[in-house]
Formats: structure tokens, C-alpha cells, sequence
């Protein structure tokens, strides 16, 4: 079983945080409580200078039966106490894997960087699959990140790992191997106009009927779009693609 310390190391320590820097932080904690209300996802604010959350928000389907203060006190240790331990060494080494990913990266590109990756949840019910996207929020003066965003949803995968790390804004990424141990550069999926307005479409509650009238084309037209679009993701239905694309920056 893992341990907290674990999951911190010399590449994402961050030193010389002041309770005025907490002050000025307070801002993104009321943005984040914010975007909250108004998403199916679940939200985190990783302090990376105190080893713990700054934030949780209330989404009981990602808290394993705590509440989300609770799972913020725990801190990292929600994770050794609700992930499947064979699935704990894949957290430990892809959070060094992702820190040395981002070290890589250019400071003026770093506020872009999105790791994502999918893991076990042991709800009261059965084992949940649910993947994290966390990005940078904060960033000290030397450029290593003191707070980050992590975003909770449901994952589109049917098994853990998808270990991935993009810059917004730019179509590759790079995918991890855990059996390399490595980063590997991979190509991104581009969407065509079309195809993203069919998926924006849907995400927001549209019918294909619906779908078809408001892009002016016909509803064969929108079903083969739709099929572009779950072989290029590699995903079974609608909801999977959105999962997807909103998973990994494509809309």
C-alpha cells in the first residue's frame, strides 16, 4: 500500500508559501467553488505546499461515502484508503512521471498543461472508474506549480491507466507506458467542424432530429457523423464521445 509521502518528492516541492499568498489564493478557491455548482464533474484544489486539498467539492458520487471536508482532511490519504491497492503503485509513479513531464515544458506553456489519467474508486456499491484531469492553477515565482486543478468525472475507458499529458492549445500528446516506464509522443485526434458541432450539440441536450435541422443537413447526414466521431474516439455512444472530448481538451 502507498504511502503520502509518496506522492511528494523534490520535483514538486514548493517552499517559502506565506498565509498572504493564501490570501491572494482565495479567489480561485471561490471560482472553483463556483464551477461546482454548475458541472456533473468534481473539483479538487491540490496544495502542493501543504501536502493536502485546499478544496473538495460536495459531489457525493466521487467521495466514497465522506464528505467532502472529510475527503479534503484526508488529503492524499483518500486515495490510499479508496483506491484499489494493486492500482496505488500507478498513482505514485505516474505523479513523478507527470512532474518530470511538466518540468519539461517551457515556463510561458506550463498554465497549459493538462495530465489526465484513470484509476479505481472503491464506492459502497462496486469498484467506479473515474478519470482525473489536473492542471496547473498556481504557478511560484521559479515556475513549479504550488496549486493545482484537478477535475473528477466519470471515465469513457473500461480499465485504468490512459495516462496522458497534452499543452492546450496544441493537437499531440504524450501517453504513458507503464510497462516502458516512459513518455511516448503520440498524434492528437482532430475533429472536423462538423463533428464538433454534432458532439457540442449533443453535450448540450440536442436530439439528432434537432441536431439536423439547426446544422442544416439531414439526419443520415448527422448519423454518419456520429459515427466518425465514436470510431476516431474509440468509444461505444454518445455519452462516451462527450466524456471524451471533455475529458481531453477537444471541445
Amino acid at each position: 500500500m502507498a504511502q503520502i509521502d509518496e506522492f511528494f518528492f523534490d520535483t514538486n516541492r514548493v517552499e517559502g508559501i506565506t498565509e498572504a499568498d493564501y490570501e491572494r489564493a482565495k479567489p480561485y478557491v471561490e471560482a472553483a467553488q463556483a464551477f461546482a455548482q454548475s458541472t456533473y464533474q468534481s473539483i479538487y484544489i491540490i496544495d502542493y505546499f501543504r501536502k493536502n486539498f485546499l478544496y473538495v467539492s460536495d459531489n457525493p458520487l466521487f467521495l466514497c461515502g465522506h464528505t467532502a471536508d472529510e475527503v479534503r482532511q484526508m488529503g492524499y490519504g483518500f486515495y490510499i484508503n479508496n483506491v484499489p491497492a494493486d492500482e496505488q503503485p500507478m498513482l505514485t509513479e505516474l505523479n513523478r512521471a507527470g512532474f518530470r513531464a511538466f518540468d519539461d515544458v517551457p515556463l510561458a506553456d506550463r498554465r497549459r498543461c493538462v495530465m489526465s489519467y484513470d484509476f479505481h474508486i472503491l464506492t459502497s456499491e462496486r469498484p467506479l472508474l473515474i478519470n482525473h484531469k489536473i492542471t496547473p492553477l498556481v504557478l511560484t515565482d521559479d515556475g513549479r506549480a504550488w496549486l493545482a486543478l484537478c477535475t473528477v468525472s466519470l471515465s469513457s475507458h473500461k480499465e485504468a491507466g490512459q495516462i496522458r499529458f497534452r499543452i492546450l492549445g496544441q493537437s499531440g500528446y504524450r501517453q504513458y507506458s507503464l510497462t516502458a516506464h516512459r513518455w511516448q509522443p503520440c498524434e492528437g485526434v482532430t475533429l472536423t467542424p462538423e463533428e464538433k458541432q454534432v458532439l457540442t450539440l449533443s453535450a448540450q441536450g440536442y436530439t439528432m432530429k434537432e441536431i439536423s435541422d439547426h446544422i442544416c443537413r439531414s439526419f443520415d447526414t448527422v448519423k454518419f457523423y456520429r459515427r466518425q466521431l465514436f470510431e476516431k474516439l474509440d468509444v461505444a455512444n454518445i455519452t462516451e464521445a462527450i466524456a471524451f472530448a471533455t475529458n481531453y481538451g477537444l471541445l
